[in-house]
């Protein structure tokens, strides 16, 4: 363990920062350094300092790591293994998170400004069960009989799709992993997983985990690098036979095109969203101000899901806004390891500067500035918590995803106008609905095109609940039996019965 950290403000204890173990690329069991031995800095974002020097997988690391995948699909136990053996170590996998997560927690809040507090009752628990309810599935991938004509019995097989490519982003760094490796493995896959370059180190520590949990050789290979090098290899490689992928839109179209011009690989995409929570006249003013904060200033703006356009009925707007801004005057922005945090830095000095931009393209196109709209502090990522009026669907920061702290509210009259509103956008991956009337919750639930939407609640994931998005949020689900059936081939076998015709 490293230095303990003290919370100078009022002479607690923060959490010991675990010391940084692994550094290096995860190949066939074993941690090595890169082939061209290159490395890169990851920085804390709380004061933009170096945290450690990570090796820089390139396009000869991935052909390493996908020999390797191969290898262990093609001749390894992994795929051959009953689903229960297989499930067996994925809860032992399960069990070393929970055993570990003050260490994954301190050291993701350190990578990533997560608040420590938020992964350790959060994030982290929350993989533990998704990985347990793949474990448990795993024995449960079945075929079906098929009712054949003309003399012919057949059946189907579910099959592992082979070795996939997994394309992590930097927001949700330990969820995002489970969500593709979990299902992955228990299909019977084996993987090389990219992490975003902003935030590596849970991944290799979980390899580890991995590793010690009896996941053989050659199933799981991390390789730490760049999208433009390490991501560009494995969209590309012939010999990965499919891509999941969550991150931007635009990374999403070169992932496919590289797919579709190599070996026409399978492609799963979790992309962007600028997703609406419409709050409608008959909603409680206090609970709707507190479901808007939460839904745009969570994990700092950080989430693909954030629901960034806020529409408020007119017979409620003026009392919601006064609300709201009550209630965003308590948002605490500070360190991620402080427990009164709500709200730690951006993930990088890139992203920092790219909010800010957007808030001050929202002031030159004649937003309103309800609150906020700074930086804060001399050192590290800290944005405050922003929030525009007088905006609408023609302006940037109402049409574009910000993956920051910035809300844009809006008012609206009728029910077909807020669909309408909703509905105008590229986008289409979530959207959330604050309603006391059934008749209006299900009328816009059918109506937005959206592949989630929450009614009375928001960010309600859970384990069995298919997530993915309409339009240009992408294509391929998360989560649920979806998540695990994507990683799968479906295989037809027929034969002809006793004195068929065929015989």
């Amino acid at each position: 363990m490293g230095e303990e950290h003290s919370n100078g403000s009022n002479g607690s204890h923060r959490p010991l920062i675990p010391e940084i173990k692994f550094t290096k690329l995860f190949i066939n069991g074993e941690f090595v350094d890169s082939v061209k031995e290159r490395t890169f800095e990851t920085i804390d974002p709380r004061n933009g300092e170096v945290i450690a020097k990570i090796a820089e997988g390139d396009k000869e690391d991935v052909d390493l790591a996908v020999r390797a995948a191969r290898e262990a699909f093609d001749h390894g136990p992994w795929p051959r293994m009953s689903g229960y053996e297989r499930g067996r170590i994925m809860s032992k996998l399960a069990d070393l998170l929970d055993e570990n997560v003050e260490d994954i927690a301190a050291l993701e809040a350190l990578d990533a400004g997560k608040l420590f507090a938020v992964l350790k009752e959060g994030d982290i628990p929350s993989s533990a069960s998704m990985i347990r309810y793949y474990a448990g599935a795993a024995d449960k991938i079945h075929g079906e009989v098929l009712k054949m004509s003309r003399g012919l019995h057949g059946i189907t097989l579910r099959e592992p799709v082979g070795v996939v490519g997994h394309i992590i982003p930097w927001n949700f760094p330990t969820i995002m992993f489970f969500i593709k490796v979990a299902p992955a493995l228990a299909a019977g896959c084996t993987m090389v997983v990219k992490p975003a370059e902003q935030t590596p180190l849970t991944a290799l520590y979980y390899a580890n985990l991995a590793k010690q949990a009896g996941v053989p050789d050659g199933v799981i290979n991390v390789v730490t690098g760049f999208g433009p090098t390490a991501g560009a290899a494995i969209s590309r490689h012939m010999d990965i036979d499919m891509v999941s992928f969550t991150g931007s839109t635009e990374v999403g179209r070169l992932i496919m095109e590289a797919a579709a011009k190599s070996n026409l690989k399978r492609v799963s995409l979790e992309l962007g969203g600028k997703s609406p929570l419409i709050i409608f006249d008959d909603a409680d003013i206090d609970k709707a101000a507190g479901l808007a904060l939460v839904g745009s200033f969570y994990n700092k703006g950080e989430i693909c899901v954030a629901g960034s356009r806020v529409y408020v009925q007119e017979g409620i707007y003026e009392e919601f806004e006064k609300k709201l801004i009550e209630k965003a005057k308590g948002w605490t922005v500070g360190d991620p390891f402080d427990p009164s945090s709500l709200q730690g830095p951006q993930v990088d000095k890139k992203q920092f500067e790219r909010v800010l931009s957007y808030i001050e393209q929202g002031i030159r196109e004649g937003g309103n500035l309800l609150i906020g709209g700074n930086s804060l502090g001399s050192k590290g990522y800290y944005i405050q918590p922003t929030i525009f009026t007088n905006v609408n669907e023609d302006m940037a920061i109402v049409k574009e995803e910000i993956f920051g702290p910035v809300m844009s509210l809006m008012k609206f009259k009728t029910v077909d106008e807020a669909i309408r509103r909703a509905n105008n956008t590229t986008y289409g991956l979530v959207a959330g609905v604050v309603t006391r009337d059934i008749d209006i919750a299900n009328k816009v639930s059918r109506s937005i095109r959206a592949g989630v939407v929450w009614v009375n609640c928001y960010f309600a994931f859970e384990n069995d609940a298919p997530f993915g998005g309409y339009k240009m949020s992408g294509n391929g689900k998360d989560s649920g039996m979806d998540g695990l059936h994507k990683y799968l081939e479906t295989k037809s076998v027929v034969t002809p019965i006793y004195d068929s015709p065929w015989l």
